[in-house]
């Protein structure tokens, strides 16, 4: 009985510590998110380099201490939207189906990207997304940072590749092309043409450099 006893005890008490832990993920990731909002809502407001690390600590209602616990940059601030990217394309290579060449593969995934208007792609026209770009592109020190989260992509594609020189020279080149096209759908987009109306043509320079990668790559990544 004294066995039984100890053993729902330290049973309730596993099952409790699991809920505590999944409730202080939730409120960080609920307090992550917050303090993120409240920064890109200034930024778009006044401009990235007008608002204080410390007015944006006042608006998200906490302190410049907890804000650099989350964010150890003012530019992850904004950047860090693009985190849960840093990995994608290796995670598109690692996933791919039997027999489906790495190349073949993320060339599919970036197509179904551009077909659901992903704004990764580029190619998103909705205002609040378009304005987030304005953003991003016209602070030099984002565009730094945000080089440097694609910096991160290349090393871990690298590794999905293989991991020697090789595979970091065929990162590089994919990781950039990804970049190029992305860059150049938003700057359609951001003079006035509708996603609608690019996504034929960023299908078609999408198929234009996936040929071209395959072409150089073919050791590689076929």
């Amino acid at each position: 009985m004294s066995t039984t006893g100890t053993a729902g005890a330290g049973g309730a008490e596993g099952v409790g510590a699991g809920v505590g832990a999944g409730l202080r993920e939730r409120k960080k990731v609920r307090t992550y998110r917050a303090i993120s909002d409240a920064a890109v809502a200034l930024f778009l407001e006044r401009g990235f380099d007008r608002v204080s690390v410390a007015e944006v600590a006042a608006a998200a209602e906490v302190s410049k201490p907890t804000l650099f616990r989350y964010f150890p940059a003012k530019e992850d601030l904004v950047v860090h939207r693009f985190a849960d990217h840093r990995d994608e394309a290796a995670r598109v290579v690692a996933a791919r189906a039997e027999g489906v060449g790495p190349l073949t593969a993320l060339h599919r995934h970036l197509l179904d990207g551009l077909d659901r208007r992903d704004p990764v792609t580029g190619l998103s026209d909705e205002p609040s997304v378009l304005a987030f770009h304005r953003l991003l592109y016209g602070t030099p020190s984002l565009v730094a940072r945000l080089y440097a989260y694609q910096g991160e992509s290349e090393r871990a594609l690298a590794e999905a590749l293989g991991g020697d020189v090789g595979a970091r020279l065929a990162a590089g080149q994919v990781i950039a092309v990804l970049r190029v096209l992305a860059e150049e759908n938003w700057r359609r987009i951001e003079a006035g043409e509708s996603a609608d109306a690019v996504h034929p043509d960023a299908v078609a320079a999408a198929d234009v450099a996936f040929r071209q990668l395959a072409e150089g790559l073919a050791d590689r990544l076929q």
